[in-house]
């Protein structure tokens, strides 16, 4: 399930990917993030829990240098600043994202922002309240068509391949590609 879910980001070809698992224990979980950060963290990158709910952690798999330079972007700037993040610092912004998605019933509509998706889609999907979209694959498209095809291929090819390694007997550590 990581690997079918995190695939691109292991790949170094996006910047982070969320998935839900379901837990035990919180001790637990907070162990095997530990043991799963050791070897992701050679191929730089970080998992953290976004939340725990109902026997669930939402899990955020990402890359920081890459997140850093995403949130560099002005557009993303924009949308981070409009919905209350102060600070630019990738770590700023995860702790707001997680007071965000902890604190509403509704989920922040710019975590698309925080696993590579276009700021003009997410500009897009927060003024269209959802709706009125060109197209939808991994996100709701509101811009570039073509280009988020070209991605959502790119990601599906990705995708197949990581899931034909393990199935192959290759270990994580072997698919943690590090750019």
């Amino acid at each position: 399930m990581f690997v079918r879910c995190c695939a691109p980001t292991l790949a170094g070809i996006k910047t982070g990917s969320m998935f839900s698992c379901e837990y035990s224990g919180r001790e637990e979980m907070t162990d095997e993030l530990r043991r799963l950060n050791r070897v992701l963290s050679a191929g730089g990158m970080c998992i953290l829990p976004l939340r725990y709910h109902d026997g669930k952690a939402l899990l955020y798999l990402f890359r920081p240098e890459s997140l850093q330079r995403d949130m560099k972007n002005r557009a993303a700037r924009e949308i981070l600043e409009e919905a209350g993040y102060t600070g630019l610092r990738y770590q700023q912004c995860i702790r707001r994202l997680i007071r965000r998605i902890g604190n509403g019933n509704e989920f922040p509509h710019e975590i698309g922002l925080f696993l590579s998706y276009p700021p003009e889609d997410v500009r897009g999907f927060i003024e269209n309240h959802a709706q009125n979209y060109k197209f939808i694959g991994y996100w709701k498209v509101y811009g570039d068509e073509e280009k988020a095809r070209r991605t959502f291929e790119k990601y599906r090819k990705c995708t197949d391949s990581y899931c034909r390694s393990v199935k192959a007997g290759h270990k994580l550590a072997e698919l943690a590609v590090a750019v």
